[in-house]
């Protein structure tokens, strides 16, 4: 079966917000459509919930009178910025955030206001470690980092079934052709518009003396 028409079997969480289409070349296929797994979302959902809690038993606490006012309006404000800051924040940053690998590059996304997009080409890789801690091996999740020429590179953290991702991305770059072969296939294409014919050579035109 040809890797480009596999469809992503265990990383679905993220196939339900489609991809730009526009993003993508014309011969461009969408292999793995990724976000951070689910694990970095549970802190963020733990200090809202506990904001929510804290308001909560503020409100019940506190006497009916002015200063109990003045107090319950305190702790909702420390509450708020908490829960905003260290709960809302990260899980729009999630939510936000798509790792899509193609037939030809790795595609990194994020941001809700100010967008940040960042492709990386598949022939272009070099190397791509996979890093992953005690934590990472009980949910199958890793740290994996994608070197370029160029110095480019691109941190994967939290990547889901990290293992088999990086299985899938080094038949990706084996796959991917090299630019000079495209520029030979590009060469070899061309065609006269008579008969399919290979164009005639082309002369430098002759100095008029």
């Amino acid at each position: 079966m040809n890797i480009a028409s596999q469809r992503v079997m265990f990383c679905t969480y993220a196939d339900r917000v489609a991809f730009p289409a526009e993003v993508l070349s014309e011969q461009e296929e969408v292999v793995l459509h990724l976000r951070p797994h689910g694990k970095s979302v549970v802190g963020p959902a733990l200090v809202v919930a506990l904001t929510v809690a804290g308001t909560i038993m503020a409100w019940v606490l506190l006497p009916e009178n002015e200063g109990g006012r003045i107090g319950l309006g305190l702790v909702a404000a420390i509450m708020l910025y908490n829960g905003i800051r260290y709960g809302v924040v990260p899980l729009v940053q999630w939510r936000c955030t798509h790792w899509v690998v193609t037939t030809e590059r790795l595609l990194t996304q994020r941001g809700l206001l100010v967008r940040e997009r960042r492709d990386l080409p598949l022939n272009r890789v070099n190397d791509h470690a996979l890093t992953q801690s005690l934590l990472d091996r009980m949910f199958g999740t890793g740290t994996l980092v994608i070197d370029s020429i160029g110095e480019q590179s691109a941190r994967l953290a939290g990547v889901p079934h990290a293992q088999w991702v990086q299985t899938t991305l080094y038949e990706l770059i084996e796959r991917a052709p090299d630019d000079d072969e495209e520029d030979e296939d590009e060469d070899g294409e061309e065609v006269s518009s008579a008969g399919g014919r290979p164009a005639p050579p082309r002369f430098p035109a002759r100095r008029s003396r």
